[in-house]
């Protein structure tokens, strides 16, 4: 099946809701959320078996690949443990931190209660469950609240267009501004995750104390975006930083772990410290690859203001996302099952296999009512994120709705 219907592409090969789409040929929002409202309902009941075993599976996958990882890491610098250790540290997050924390598994009978999204990686269980460079607490309100209800807005944390404005009215050569990005993709995680979803985190209790002075958190986020150059990237240092942050794992993984080495000798340490330092540069680059072209694209949409009705909900979400190719455990889990992203910001409170259930009647769904289903393969989608960071190109305003 197309991704797209051919006869509405643009020039450019993207696609223009407003201007010739499904909004030219009478678009009703509200059929359109009924539709999608009767899949979810037909979908919440799949949830069983099948999915508490397929979850086990994808975290077994993980757990094999970091064991072979430091199984063969002491021995000396190798592709094999470095693709190891950064295929589980890519899997933990992606494959079970991201859909467990979004309590994807909370209705799954005979699910254990660590698996549960109010338990997982809370308190003492992060060193159990997902020891990362990003605190918990701090996921949970950057990206499952402020990214997923205000994609693609001004407030949107994840904004990848207003992020990299810095880079993109630069005035730097295009040569340059190309080049910086595989060096932001190797360091995202510390450089920009870890203190961005602790910002927010820190935004969203001065909110809940009552302390809503100062600029709203669209300017702040345009203003810090927008200005300093280079110094845009680099981190705000801080002692929340470095206890909830980087310094559990920079303790854990490059000196707790390598010192576990130290009865094989000096040359086992220093060699598990290169293959871990190496492994973190590649599942920093895996992860940009699969998560930062999900919503950055000539052909997707930035909205203004916020959603006013649950079928202008989903309307975003469709419009401002877009899919890898999918299918097959391997393919969707080397894309830490973001190839499903449309289907995943529709309801992101459902299990990997939901997704996998729900992404060919999703597209028959938007395909009938007109609205766009961009799926492309994960290169042809991160180049068209790469020409949006750079300046290349720039991404569909969609006006409020009525």
């Amino acid at each position: 099946m197309a991704d797209v219907d051919v006869t509405q592409l643009d020039a450019d090969g993207s696609h223009d809701f407003e201007a010739h789409g499904a909004a030219a040929k009478g678009f009703d929002l509200d059929a359109f959320a009924r539709d999608l409202d009767e899949l979810q309902e037909q979908l919440r009941g799949t949830a069983g078996e099948a999915d508490r075993r397929h979850l086990r599976k994808i975290e077994i996958w993980g757990r094999l690949a970091s064991f072979l990882g430091y199984a063969t890491a002491w021995l000396a610098p190798n592709p094999v443990s470095i693709f190891a250790l950064s295929f589980g540290r890519f899997v933990r997050w992606t494959g079970v931190a991201h859909p467990v924390c979004h309590r994807g598994y909370d209705r799954v009978e005979g699910i254990r209660p660590s698996r549960r999204g109010s338990v997982f990686a809370r308190g003492w269980r992060r060193a159990l469950d997902w020891l990362d460079w990003i605190d918990p607490d701090a996921w949970h309100e950057e990206h499952n609240l402020q990214h997923h209800y205000r994609l693609n807005e001004e407030a949107d944390p994840d904004l990848v267009e207003r992020n990299l404005a810095w880079v993109r009215d630069s005035g730097m050569p295009r040569w340059l501004r190309v080049a910086l990005i595989p060096l932001m993709a190797v360091s995202w995680k510390f450089v920009y995750y870890a203190p961005s979803t602790l910002d927010a985190l820190a935004r969203a209790e001065a909110r809940r104390a009552g302390n809503t002075g100062g600029p709203s958190v669209e300017d702040e986020l345009r203003e810090r975006w927008s200005a300093g150059g280079v110094m845009s990237f680099k981190p705000r240092s801080s002692a929340r930083l470095w206890l909830r942050g980087w310094g559990p794992y920079l303790l854990t993984y490059f000196f707790v772990v390598p010192a576990l080495f130290t009865p094989l000798g000096a040359w086992a340490v220093a060699s598990v410290v290169i293959n871990s330092v190496l492994a973190e540069l590649l599942t920093n680059a895996h992860a940009f690859v699969t998560i930062v072209p999900n919503h950055a694209g000539e052909d997707l949409y930035r909205f203004e203001g916020r959603t006013r009705s649950r079928g202008d909900f989903y309307l975003r979400q469709v419009l401002g996302t877009a899919n890898f190719r999918t299918g097959g455990d391997v393919r969707d889990l080397m894309h830490g099952w973001l190839n499903y992203q449309i289907e995943h910001h529709l309801w992101p409170d459902m299990t990997m296999l939901q997704y996998r259930r729900a992404q060919p009647l999703v597209q028959e769904i938007c395909e009938r009512h007109g609205v766009p289903y961009v799926q492309e393969s994960v290169w042809r989608r991160c180049w068209r994120a790469v020409e949006i960071m750079v300046g290349d190109g720039s991404m569909r305003r969609f006006g409020r709705s009525p």
